[in-house]
């Protein structure tokens, strides 16, 4: 009988102590975001909206490549990349699955229908970065964290190599589905649209158009929240509807939309289709991908996997070491920093939304809910299939965590740069954020009740 007892007694100590893990971290993180809220609060305005704006330069030029560069670079090497496979694979896999959430959120809850392509990408695509990288860093900041020795530097390891894919995505997929809606653009009056302007475009529509930097410290902080200088990139064909322009022929309405201009010039003029795919490709804004990050993480993986570099860059006793002690000293700035800015941004509060409230809550059950527990599903089946790093529970714990977060803060950035539905993702945005404090500590428990007594 004493012998139960005592098993009792220490299950529920176990289990209480997960919870605690599991707790603490997320209180840590409130505390940060909290103390940014209210130093930006317009009640208060301890510190000016310009200074957060400042700090998020700061965060995504200098403390977060930092940070990449010091764990990532560590961590890597050719055996590990071809081990940790299935991180990236993740983050496809998750934007999938959101797509399909987001198209039912969308079919069920009928939005307007300016905001249905909206309501698929504002549910299919989440925080891969800022967020999870504090979450990770929270976890691994006690010295008994379940995880491990090594918990922050693997932790950060993981999370830093999956950011390249959904920059990659950000600028694709996310890029075309932002384009504001056909009927929005200024080529088309009242009657229909103004077939004189839509023939002038060319064979090889020019990528790059006079930019338009702006400079506007009044600007929500939800633009420069997680892409800094996104907005300052905007150029005239930044809030053109070009994949409606570009395929509105198809339907038959206009056989004039792209003129076969090529054809006046070659025997074997390229095919309508073809030609449009490779005018939607040069449009595609790929220079956005080579950002402060994502060159960290590949100078990272770079180093990694030349082992004499490695060991001259990270050896304690390196001549360069001094470098990348300063990087470190750097890095541990990124995660109150980039917290700080988080409470700037929900300070603003919510804008006034036509999306309504009913496709707003689809989307935030859809994202903070329902993704989860299929992520749960995908990452146990991979599991059983030996996709995943054996024994290695941090693995595990960030590719659920990959499910669990809101909608990237770079999908306002995004919004403004496109000139569609800022308020509505700046609303979106805001509420995901309130609601994860709740939706993350309940899941982050039950990863820890997954993963913990295993590791």
């Amino acid at each position: 009988m004493e012998f139960f007892r005592a098993s009792f007694h220490g299950t529920m100590k176990s289990e209480a102590e997960n919870a605690l893990h599991a707790i603490l971290p997320q209180l840590k993180l409130l505390c940060m975001v909290l103390i940014g809220l209210l130093f930006a609060h317009q009640k208060t305005q301890v510190v000016p909206i310009e200074t957060f704006k400042i700090l998020s330069r700061l965060v995504f030029a200098l403390f977060l490549p930092c940070l990449i560069f010091t764990n990532l670079g560590q961590c890597i090497s050719l055996e590990n990349i071809i081990q940790w496979w299935f991180i990236p694979v993740n983050v496809v896999l998750i934007t999938a699955i959101g797509c399909v959430l987001g198209l039912l959120v969308a079919v069920i809850c009928r939005p307007p229908p300016e905001y249905f392509r909206f309501t698929i990408i504002m549910t299919a695509f989440g925080n891969t970065g800022n967020l999870p990288l504090a979450i990770v860093s929270a976890v691994c900041d006690s010295t008994n964290n379940p995880f491990g020795d090594e918990c922050s530097a693997t932790g950060v390891a993981y999370v830093s190599f999956s950011q390249w894919v959904a920059v990659i995505l950000g600028c694709t997929l996310v890029y075309h589905m932002m384009e504001p809606p056909l009927e929005q653009h200024a080529i088309f009056d009242e009657e229909g649209a103004d077939s004189a302007e839509i023939e002038e475009i060319p064979s090889e529509i020019e990528v790059e158009s006079e930019e338009t930097p702006s400079d506007d410290l009044s600007a929500p902080l939800l633009i420069e929240a997680e892409w800094p200088g996104l907005k300052e990139k905007e150029t005239e064909s930044c809030k053109t509807p070009f994949i409606a322009r570009l395929f509105h022929s198809i339907s038959g309405i206009s056989r004039t939309t792209v003129p076969d201009l090529d054809s006046r010039t070659s025997c074997l003029a390229e095919p309508r289709m073809v030609r449009k795919i490779r005018i939607l490709a040069e449009k595609t804004p790929y220079r956005h991908i080579l950002q402060p990050p994502i060159t960290a993480s590949a100078i990272a993986i770079f180093i990694g996997i030349v082992p004499a570099i490695k060991s001259f860059v990270f050896n304690d006793d390196s001549v360069v070491s001094f470098i990348t002690d300063s990087l470190d000293f750097m890095a541990d700035a990124m995660v109150p920093s980039a917290m700080l800015v988080l409470g700037g941004m929900l300070a603003e509060g919510p804008h006034e939304s036509n999306l309504g409230v009913r496709t707003t809550i689809g989307i935030i059950v859809a994202r903070l809910l329902i993704l989860p527990l299929l992520g749960i599903g995908v990452i146990v089946m991979a599991d059983k299939l030996n996709f995943l790093v054996p024994g290695d529970q941090m693995y595990r714990f960030v590719l659920l965590l990959q499910y669990t977060t809101p909608s990237a803060i770079l999908l306002g950035s995004i919004a403004s740069l496109r000139g569609y539905a800022v308020n509505e993702a700046s609303t979106v945005l805001f509420w995901q954020h309130v609601f994860a404090l709740f939706s993350l500590t309940a899941y982050i428990i039950v990863y820890f009740y997954m993963l913990v007594p295993y590791a």
